[in-house]
């Protein structure tokens, strides 16, 4: 039997609510991947529909963990970066990348910005340029309509999209430097939704899209994002991956949708993990 393969996720810590660390570790955990956790933040709860959270930031603390893990000589398959609270953040990332990538390790970056055409507090145009860059340095990254727009310095354009004009701002994304992206957010009618990927050194494109859910699902890029790296991790391609974290993404809000639950708390993923690990052929 194969050594599991092994991930680190780098981002916040909520104590409630399923999104990062609490949706990344079961997901890929489920998808038979190693999943250790550099974390920049403890919460009480996520950001998302709740007022009063406690927060810690442990930027500091990201350094020492990172020099006890060198220690240990320790390598990763994939390093999967999330949510950054600040611009000195992004810089830990790139020392964890320094530090710890080798020829054979793969950069996943989400990077966490904004939604429906805003940019989530905090987010400057230091945090910006940090994060092309990083962006630059990526095997895949994940954005939303709303950060691939912002990356590119853009307008927020609410949809629907033309197939031209995806591709097209896939393509101008691509020019940072990272050699595939996944964009979620994508929809061409009023009736579905879903994300489309791009291979830039093939110029390979391709969509899938699921029935539009109305309402908002806290934690659904996480879930998204878990899901796509579980995937490519499992050697399936980029367009197989895309199409597995769309699937899954849309059970486990139809499943949070019939149960009536709170969607502050994030949505039912944990149910349909085995259908995942089928679909990975785990």
């Amino acid at each position: 039997m194969a050594l599991q393969k092994k991930a680190v996720t780098i981002n916040d810590i909520s104590g409630m609510g399923r999104c990062s660390v609490t949706v990344a570790c079961p997901v890929l955990s489920a998808a038979g991947i190693e999943t250790s956790v550099l974390p920049t933040a403890l919460l009480s709860t996520h950001t998302g529909g709740f007022t009063d959270y406690f927060f810690l930031d442990l930027t500091d603390e990201m350094t020492k963990i990172m020099k006890h893990w060198q220690s240990l000589d320790r390598r990763f398959d994939a390093i999967y970066s999330g949510y950054l609270g600040s611009s000195a953040q992004i810089e830990k990332v790139n020392e964890f990348i320094d530090i710890f990538k080798d020829d054979n390790t793969f950069i996943m970056v989400d990077p966490v910005m904004g939604d429906a055409g805003r940019f989530y507090a905090g987010i400057s145009e230091e945090y910006l340029d940090g994060m092309k860059k990083l962006c630059g340095r990526a095997d895949v990254i994940v954005p939303n309509i709303t950060e691939a727009l912002f990356l590119l310095g853009k307008d927020y354009t609410e949809g629907p999209y033309t197939e031209a004009y995806i591709k097209d701002v896939m393509k101008e994304i691509s020019t940072f430097g990272c050699k595939r992206i996944v964009l979620t957010g994508v929809c061409f009618d009023e009736n579905n939704v879903g994300a489309a990927c791009y291979e830039p050194e093939v110029d390979s494109f391709s969509v899938f899209l699921a029935p539009r859910i109305e309402g908002f699902y806290h934690g659904t890029g996480d879930v998204f994002a878990s899901a796509l790296l579980s995937g490519l991790l499992n050697n399936k391609t980029l367009a197989e991956s895309t199409k597995i974290a769309v699937d899954f993404t849309e059970d486990s809000i139809i499943r949070t949708r019939d149960a009536k639950a709170d969607t502050r708390y994030g949505v039912y993923f944990e149910q349909e993990l085995p259908s995942l690990i089928k679909k990975l052929g785990l």
